[in-house]
Order: structure tokens, then C-alpha cells, then sequence
């Protein structure tokens, strides 16, 4: 019999436990506490490890990934433009009657000093009508696979554009038109060479044009370019070309590579000049792409954080474990005592006081139910008074949050802090150089393009002056129309006279200044101040008695040509470091100045080097590479005198100091989170409910019968809000009067 009774009290304590409710509550948040914090120490001991130098080659491949990607871009826009602007070149010269072949080729041949052929063939017989420049295979040119889409080539059936090898072995791309006109068909033909990128080389660098079998087309730079690494990096980057390239990144494929021993590394990027899915690109079907590989020759220093990490992660665990002590001991556990408690007294057992409870809300609900107890036994109601002893739910809760935040706040904002003091290798100061070398290279050359296009135009305008002047007017419309809508580079096109005044025109208004004589040959910037810069290509009519075509550059065009990405910010600023563009994930406001001296410093000093200049500027806010570019190369820009601004802040570099910096922040994080979320998540669901449960238990223990109780929540307190209904009905019934009173 004495362990008969301990076995049946077992048994009703753990019938009493099954009736809980298991979901909600306490335990719920508790226990997703514990299991964060234990993932984020696990976390904090796994990314704070040792940075050897890996980490560094990491940053300096990263970079050489960029240039190549810069270069593959420049050369994908180069030969596209080639393309385009002989289609265009071509569908100017279209009319009802055939223009003559050596027109043709005399017109261009005055705009365009690209192609080192053309030709005009009669396509039926293969025969050669004209042809300017260097000799141009015809058999290469009247075969392979015609486009009729338009999507990848000539358009109109004739071949798409191609690569073909010439008995000296150098390599031309062939690209073939239609001029429509007359009766018969004819094909315009012209071969380009195909040059390495406007990218400088110097005495490390080097730079391969590769196709999909991986054969060198064109080389620059030292002779490393020739070694078997570089063959390697070639086949590779032919292998990637098919690859599908990420959504926002670069339209191809594109990597880098490390190689050579611990004394003589060699970083190598390589990237695909192909196109993105739904995006059109002559030549991004050729199957090119650019490989760069430059020597690494810092030996870069590790950075120790593992014992840090594992530190901290300690740290985690025993706090992690004190204050989920802490809360199962001072919120679980009195919850879910007062639970059976209320149930207790919900049944009618009444034999034995309420035991009494720590904390303040646990206590009060305590005496209110001690009090419920006496006046189910035959008392009266009763103040139970507000206890106030011991430490509030919400006290504890909000000191545990405490806690947690002091592990993660130093970790989040203080601690592992790279400053500036970081050693940045110099090959990525020459790179930050480079790449924006290749970007006022890249801007340049655009606007120089867009002059050719005017140009061009010019030439169809002037042709057309012996008509009529109202057929002189509506052809020339008619040009300008056509010339807006098939570049997009353009907000307008107009034709001005002598004076200044508009004759026609296609597009949005003109800004060229009124009563202002069109400028010389030239692309030129028309003011200096306002709310969008406005920069213009204009070009002389022949013969036209002072006549000069305008095409003004739409800005989101200058803003896609300098935006970049691992580039940092780039500006595009004139003569007098005023901005005329800039990158569109910073945004600008046109003609203001550069941020910042050494900015205006770097611009005046790359107005005396060709190649540009780039320095690390450091500052109490942390180091930054900045670069600057001046046009070179001259063409109609000779006169803007402008130049191409960059600056990244040290920390975005894949650095192992910022590394660690990084890792140690995502660490404090993650703990901030964990605690806010859960801790917030045990406030609203379990503290807040819990203080107005104490106030409803007092008020039906000092004789509130009216107010009728429900829970608004399955948990252990609704259980408790349950039970204290159940108290409240029976309360009324044993103090209503029997009937037939009065």
C-alpha cells in the first residue's frame, strides 16, 4: 500500500499533464530560441576561420574575371556596331532605283574607316560589281547559313556574319547586307579585323580572342599568352561559352582560373562575348570570348579568426543554455503550474492551498487563485492586492534579451573591424586602373560610332539634293525617322541650316541653341547646366550650302555606357569635372561636382598620362580605389576633353580582413535576429497575455461575477482563462439566491 499511493498520484499528475494544451505557449519560442542560437554558434565557429592566402587570390581572380568580362563586352559591342552599321549603312541607300556600286562604296568610304574590305557582288552569279580596300574571299562571302529573321546577321537571306581565315593566317569577320534597289539583288560586303580589346596590357598582362574550339584569333601582351596555361584558360573559357549565363550578370559565361606554383601564380578571367537568352547580338553567336591572365606577384598575409570564432561560439553556447534556464525556470514552468492549479480548483478540488509562485505575475495569479479557493469553501470575496514581490515576466524576458544582444551587438558593430590599415594588393589598384581605362575607351567609342551613324545620314541627305524640295523634304523625314528608330541611342534627330534653324526633324525636341551656327564635325556638349546634359553629334551636309544633320544622345544611353558592375561608382564627367553621367545603381545630379578632392585631384592628373592613373585613397572612414581615364584615340570626341571617374570602397573587395569583417557582422546578426524574433515572439504570445491574466484573476477574486471570460488563444494561458470561467459560473451559482425568494 505505501507505493500504491506515490504510483496513482504519478498516474493523475501525468493524466493532468496529457490534458495541456502541447501547442502555443511558452515552450514553442523557448525552444526555437535554443535551437537558433545553437545553429548561429555552430555558424560563428564555421565562417570565422583562418583566411590564408587563398582568400586573397580570391579577390584578385574576382578582378581579372571583371576585366575579362569589361573586354568580352567591348568586343561583343565592337563587332555588333561593325554589323549594324553596315545593315543600316545599306538600307540608307534603298530606293526604287539601283545606286551604283562605286556610289556606294565612295559614300561609305568617306564615313566609315573600319573595314579593311568592301565589296559589292551580284549574289545570282557571283560576280564582283565593286570593291574597295584589301581583297575579300568571295566564296566565303557568298556562303553559309542565311538569316531571314534578322535576329543574328544580315537579314533579307543573306549570310549571317562569320570568321574566315585568310592565307596569312590573320582572321577577318565577314559581314553581308542587301542593298535593295532596282531590279536585281546585290550583296554589300565588308571584312573587319578582329582586334583585341581596348584593353591596356603592360608588362604582366595579356590578352587572348579564342572561338569555341579554342584556338587564339588575336593576342596582346607578353608572351605568357602563348604558354600551355594559357591554352588551358583558352579551352576552358570555349567549354563555358555554351554555358547559360545568370540573369543580371554578364550575357555569357564567364570565370577565372589560378594556376602556376607558390612562387609564380598566374590569375586568369575569362568571359563568353555571347548573348543572353531572348537578347540579339550578331556577334554574340560567333562563339568568341576573352581570356586575360596577369602574374601574381604579392605574397599576401593570412588572416587568424578561427580562435575567435570557436570563442564566441562558446560564449553562444553557455548563454544559450543560462537563459533558456532562465525562462523555462521563471515563465514555463509557473505557467504551466498555475494551469494545473486553476484546473484543480475548476474541478472542485479544494482540499490544499495554491502553492505559492516567483515572479510577479505568476505570484499575483497565485494569490487570486488561493483567494478563488476560500470562497468556493464559503468566504467572502476578497482584495487579493497586487503582489510585488519577485521580478515581472516582462523584466526577465526583456534581461535575457539583454544578455543575448551584449554577445551579438560587439560582434555586429564592434569587433574583427577591418580599418584602414588593410594591405590592398597593387594588382587590384592597376585593375580598378584598367577597367576604367576600358570604360572611357568603350564611351569613346560609342560616341564616336554615333558620329559615323550622322554621318552617314549626311551623306543620303545630301544625295537626295538635286529633287524636288518637296521630295528632298519628305525623303530626308523619311531618313531621319528610319536613322531614330533603328538607334536607340538617339532622343532625336534634325537636319539644321546655316544659321541654326531647324529644317526637319524626327524625335523629341531639338536643343541645339537658338540663333547658333551648327557646330564643325564634332560631337559637342551643348550646356553646361540644367537638369539633364545635352551632348550631340553633328555632321555637314555635302554640298547641302551649310545644311549639318544633329543627332542628340539620349542620356540613358551615356548612363549604359558607364555603368559597370564590380566597378564601384563611375562618373562621367568634361573639362570642368562636371558630372555628365553616371552608373544607374548610384544615380547623379547632372553638372554637379565629384565627390570628394582626391577625386579632382586624380582627374586633373590623368589629363597628363594617357594611360590613365588610380590611386588608394585613405580616409577615416575606410580606404577606396579610385581611377581615372581621360578620351584617347581622338575622332569626332577630340574636343570634349572628357573623362571617365571610378571609386570602390576597399570593403567591397573579396579581401580576407573584409572577409572576417563580413563573416563577424552576418554572426551578430543572425544572433540579433534569433533573439528578437523569439523573444518577441514569447512577448506577444506569452508575457502580454499573462499581465492581463493577472488583472482578470484579481478582479474576479475581489468579486467581479459579471465580466465573462474567454481565452483568446489554445495555450497554456487560455487553459488558465478556461478554468477561471469555470471558477467564475460557479462562483454565481452559489451566490445566487434559491428560488422563490425574494
Amino acid at each position: 500500500m505505501p507505493l500504491s499511493a506515490p504510483r496513482g498520484a504519478r498516474r493523475r499528475k501525468l493524466r493532468r499533464r496529457a490534458d495541456m494544451p502541447l501547442l502555443g505557449g511558452a515552450r514553442p519560442p523557448i525552444a526555437a530560441l535554443l535551437a537558433l542560437l545553437l545553429l548561429v554558434a555552430g555558424a560563428t565557429a564555421l565562417v570565422l576561420g583562418d583566411h590564408d592566402r587563398t582568400a586573397v587570390d580570391k579577390a584578385v581572380l574576382s578582378s581579372q574575371q571583371r576585366v575579362a568580362e569589361d573586354g568580352a563586352l567591348a568586343l561583343r559591342a565592337s563587332l555588333d556596331e561593325s554589323v549594324t552599321d553596315l545593315q543600316r549603312a545599306a538600307a540608307l541607300f534603298a530606293g526604287p532605283e539601283a545606286v551604283p556600286a562605286d556610289t556606294v562604296l565612295d559614300k561609305l568610304g568617306k564615313v566609315y574607316n573600319k573595314w579593311r574590305g568592301l565589296a559589292v557582288i551580284d549574289p545570282a552569279g557571283g560576280s564582283l560589281l565593286a570593291a574597295r580596300g584589301e581583297t575579300i574571299p568571295l566564296a566565303d562571302a557568298l556562303t553559309g547559313k542565311a538569316d531571314k529573321s534578322g535576329k543574328s546577321g544580315a537579314g533579307d537571306g543573306a549570310p549571317a556574319p562569320r570568321l574566315v581565315k585568310l592565307p596569312s593566317g590573320d582572321t577577318r569577320m565577314l559581314v553581308t547586307a542587301a542593298l535593295r534597289g532596282g531590279d536585281k539583288p546585290r550583296l554589300l560586303v565588308a571584312s573587319g579585323t578582329l582586334n583585341v580589346p581596348g584593353i591596356s596590357t603592360g608588362e604582366n598582362r595579356s590578352l587572348l580572342v579564342v572561338d569555341s574550339a579554342g584556338t587564339v584569333l588575336a593576342k596582346d601582351g607578353p608572351s605568357i599568352a602563348r604558354t600551355a596555361w594559357a591554352k588551358r584558360a583558352a579551352k576552358t573559357a570555349a567549354t563555358a561559352f555554351t554555358k547559360t549565363p545568370e540573369p543580371g550578370g554578364h550575357p555569357g559565361a564567364s570565370g577565372n582560373l589560378m594556376g602556376g606554383t607558390d612562387k609564380h601564380r598566374t590569375a586568369v578571367g575569362y568571359a563568353a562575348a555571347g548573348r543572353a537568352p531572348g537578347e540579339t547580338s550578331p556577334a554574340g553567336g560567333l562563339g568568341l570570348s576573352v581570356v586575360t591572365s596577369v602574374k601574381v606577384t604579392e605574397d599576401a598575409k593570412a588572416v587568424r579568426t578561427q580562435a575567435f570564432g570557436l570563442v564566441a561560439a562558446a560564449v553562444l553556447l553557455l548563454l544559450a543554455v543560462l537563459v533558456t534556464r532562465v525562462l523555462v525556470r521563471t515563465v514555463q514552468r509557473p505557467l504551466i503550474g498555475l494551469y494545473l492549479e486553476s484546473r484543480r480548483l475548476g474541478r472542485g478540488e479544494l482540499d490544499r492551498p495554491v502553492r505559492a509562485f516567483r515572479g510577479r505575475e505568476p505570484a499575483r495569479i497565485g494569490a487570486a487563485l488561493e483567494s478563488l479557493r476560500g470562497q468556493l469553501l464559503g468566504g467572502r470575496p476578497t482584495r487579493t492586492g497586487r503582489a510585488r514581490g519577485g521580478i515581472g515576466t516582462r523584466t526577465t524576458v526583456i534581461v535575457c534579451g539583454v544578455v543575448l544582444l551584449a554577445w551579438a551587438a560587439p560582434l555586429l558593430l564592434l569587433l574583427n573591424r577591418a580599418g584602414s590599415g588593410v594591405t590592398v594588393p597593387k594588382q587590384l589598384v592597376e585593375d580598378q586602373r584598367r577597367r576604367t581605362d576600358t570604360a572611357a575607351d568603350r564611351v569613346r567609342k560609342a560616341l564616336n560610332e554615333g558620329w559615323a551613324d550622322v554621318a552617314s545620314v549626311a551623306q543620303i541627305v545630301g544625295a537626295g539634293g538635286g529633287k524636288e524640295e518637296a521630295d528632298a523634304g519628305s525623303a530626308t523625314k523619311a531618313v531621319l525617322q528610319t536613322t531614330l528608330r533603328e538607334h536607340p541611342r538617339y532622343r532625336s534627330v534634325y537636319v539644321l541650316d546655316a544659321d541654326g534653324k531647324v529644317l526637319t526633324r524626327a524625335g523629341a525636341a531639338p536643343r541645339h541653341p537658338g540663333g547658333r551656327k551648327p557646330y564643325a564635325d564634332s560631337v559637342a556638349q551643348l550646356n553646361t547646366s540644367g537638369k539633364e546634359p545635352a551632348v550631340a553629334a553633328y555632321a555637314a551636309v555635302p554640298g547641302g550650302k551649310g545644311r549639318t544633320v544633329v543627332g542628340e544622345y539620349d542620356p540613358q544611353f551615356l548612363i549604359s555606357m558607364v555603368t559597370r558592375p564590380g566597378l564601384g561608382q563611375v562618373w562621367l564627367v568634361d573639362d570642368k569635372h562636371r558630372v555628365i553621367a553616371a552608373d544607374r545603381q548610384h544615380g547623379f545630379r547632372a553638372f554637379s561636382k565629384l565627390p570628394g578632392s582626391h577625386l579632382d585631384d586624380l582627374v586633373t592628373k590623368a589629363r597628363k598620362d594617357t594611360n590613365g592613373t588610380a590611386l588608394l585613397h585613405r580616409a577615416d572612414g575606410g580606404s577606396s580605389l579610385a581611377a581615372a581615364a581621360s578620351f584617347t584615340g581622338g575622332g569626332a570626341v577630340r574636343d570634349l576633353n572628357w573623362q571617365v571617374v571610378s571609386e570602390q570602397p576597399a570593403s567591397w573587395l573579396e579581401l580576407p580582413e573584409y572577409t572576417a569583417q563580413r563573416h563577424t557582422m552576418l554572426a551578430g546578426l543572425l544572433g540579433v535576429t534569433a533573439a528578437v524574433a523569439c523573444l518577441g515572439w514569447l512577448h506577444i504570445i506569452v508575457v502580454r497575455p499573462l499581465r492581463k491574466l493577472a488583472d482578470q484573476a484579481e478582479a474576479l477574486a475581489g468579486g467581479d461575477r459579471k465580466t465573462v471570460l474567454f481565452p483568446q488563444h489554445h495555450d497554456e494561458a487560455g487553459a488558465v482563462v478556461r478554468n477561471l470561467e469555470l471558477i467564475r459560473q460557479q462562483l454565481r451559482t452559489a451566490e445566487r439566491p434559491p428560488a422563490g425568494r425574494n
